[in-house]
């Protein structure tokens, strides 16, 4: 039931959100063990960077290196339908330490 309504949250919010290549879309999934974090260019198709591992202090820091080595400063945050708390409010807030504008 929880992944359900978790799916209904995304394609709820993913109706509202697209990337571009000026503010692509920085999108996140959480497994038990692993942060997820990938920015996409919609209107293309195209992953611009993605960063993966365990902390997801690190992972935000390190896709915001790799976003803004792409010249790009402004990102639209897409929870991917979490609750915005813990790892990915933690994620997000590393992010916007290394630069990223959201």
């Amino acid at each position: 039931m929880l992944k359900k309504d978790r799916l209904k949250r995304k394609m709820r919010i993913r109706g509202r959100l697209s990337g571009t290549e000026e503010r692509p879309r920085l999108t996140v999934f959480r497994s038990n063990t692993t942060m997820y974090a990938q920015a996409v260019n919609d209107v293309t198709g195209v992953t611009i960077a993605e960063a993966h591992g365990s902390d997801s202090t690190t992972v935000g820091t390190e896709i915001a290196k790799k976003i803004i080595d792409k010249k790009v400063k402004a990102v639209v945050f897409d929870r991917n339908g979490y609750i915005y708390h813990g790892r990915i409010k933690a994620l997000a807030d590393a992010a916007r330490a290394g630069g990223l504008v959201f």
